[in-house]
């Protein structure tokens, strides 16, 4: 009798023991899903992955988190938990020709009763062409697609992809996670790690969150014969020191912007230093983080300060002329001063009030009274007739009507309480009450 399964790859057993000496990430890597470590909101039996497994089926996901932490991984040991047949591509290395033949090889398997369980790395890589081809191998159940990513899938990945998947955050791993990897590893290699207690903290704090990279620097440390611990200052020495995660055109960009931002907002200089700093360590235009400290001070200081935009402009010449390194610090000069400046959005919250009047109002006529009449014509019909120079009434203010006819006055622009801003409401409620003086 013909072998059904001629010709297609059996499902995947589980992973053989890793050879003694393979690199120390792949000797420890979890062989079941309750050895992973840092993402037990997921894994875990109240977890989202912890419920599916238990339920014997898979819906298909999005894993969305910082490098290291486990993503791949997961996905391996969800179709061995679940008994699918595990198919892997990465968005980096394939194209169209490897997703069709992907897809048809999950057919062919689906049709002998052997379901896929497709897992693809940074699946936000493909275009939004490439995504839509998901989607009938996904709702016909050929495939369960398990993608991976470190972006934000609201900005990567199609709608109608999303909303066929359940996107599950996996968290950077804290230091909890981190020292439980650190003794997995000392336990294998049946050693200490060559380091006293600050250094072993400063490595964990190097790590910043991502497993595989700590015990790549882990493996490094155990492969040479130290005469003594090390302290911080020789870890530094003896490891390459870790580049900080940063990509100028996705999320963590905006994630740190934002946060610098409002740290202004909210006035706390010392977390706006921090992010200020992060974005510059990172790589950071200096120009970009200066265009954005002066549209803090025009939408969240206005004219409760007045300096603070003229503090920008000027943190703007100096970096122009000192360069780098020198002239960040009249960037963290602007930044502090922004964040400790009196704060109000009045004059940003007026502007957009007088923007949307202005477009709901179309083609007003101003009065009569301020318009000019540079012809005889438009002096016979009134353009300027009655027209008070201000300079020549009482107190400088005429208190006349600038408002078209068919448009009462309007109130735009609120001065708080607050620095400048308040001597600017005093003179305007001054104004007001000359104004409708003048009227009565």
């Amino acid at each position: 009798m013909a072998d059904l399964f001629a010709g297609l790859d059996p499902a995947a057993p589980p992973d053989p023991l890793p050879a003694p000496d393979a690199p120390l990430a792949d000797r420890l890597r979890p062989r079941a899903l309750d050895e992973v470590v840092g993402q037990d909101h997921l894994t875990g039996a109240e977890g989202a992955i912890g419920r599916m497994v238990a339920a014997g089926r898979l819906s298909s996901m999005i894993l969305w988190g910082p490098p290291g932490t486990g993503k791949t991984t997961i996905a391996r040991l969800l179709a061995q938990a679940v008994g699918l047949r595990f198919a892997a591509i990465s968005a980096v290395f394939s194209g169209v020709a490897d997703l069709k033949k992907a897809f048809a090889e999950a057919r062919d398997h689906a049709r002998l009763g052997k379901r896929t369980l497709l897992f693809v790395d940074e699946i936000h890589r493909f275009n939004r062409a490439q995504q839509d081809g998901f989607l009938p191998y996904v709702e016909d159940g050929t495939v369960t697609l398990v993608g991976a990513t470190t972006e934000n899938p609201s900005f990567e990945l199609n709608a109608a992809l999303l909303s066929r998947a359940q996107v599950l955050i996996l968290h950077r791993l804290d230091r909890a996670a981190l020292e439980q990897l650190i003794a997995r590893a000392e336990t294998e290699v049946a050693r200490a790690l060559p380091l006293d207690a600050a250094a072993r903290d400063a490595l964990v704090a190097s790590a910043d969150g991502d497993g595989r990279f700590l015990l790549n620097q882990v493996e490094t440390l155990f492969s040479v014969d130290l005469p003594a611990p090390l302290d911080p200052a020789g870890l530094s020495s003896f490891l390459q020191r870790r580049v900080a995660v940063y990509d100028k055109d996705r999320e963590g960009h905006y994630n740190l912007i934002s946060a610098l931002h409002k740290s202004i907002r909210g006035s706390d200089p010392q977390a706006a230093l921090y992010y200020l700093a992060r974005m510059l360590t990172a790589g950071e235009e200096p120009l970009y983080l200066l265009r954005r400290l002066t549209r803090a001070a025009v939408e969240d200081i206005g004219l409760a300060d007045p300096q603070a935009l003229a503090q920008c402009l000027a943190a703007k010449e100096a970096y122009d002329f000192l360069g780098s390194p020198e002239g960040e610090l009249a960037i963290a000069q602007a930044c502090v001063y922004l964040a400790t400046a009196p704060k109000s959005n009045a004059v940003y919250a007026a502007q957009k009030a007088a923007w949307k009047v202005a477009r709901e109002t179309g083609s007003l006529m101003p009065p009569a009274n301020i318009l000019n009449a540079p012809t005889k014509l438009m002096k016979q019909i009134g353009y300027g007739a009655n027209y008070e120079y201000d300079h020549d009434s009482e107190g400088g203010f005429s208190g006349a009507n600038y408002w078209p006819d068919e448009l009462p006055p309007q109130r735009f622009y609120a001065p708080t309480d607050r620095g400048y801003e308040k001597r600017v409401a005093e003179r305007l409620a001054w104004w007001d009450e000359r104004r409708h003086a003048h009227r009565d």
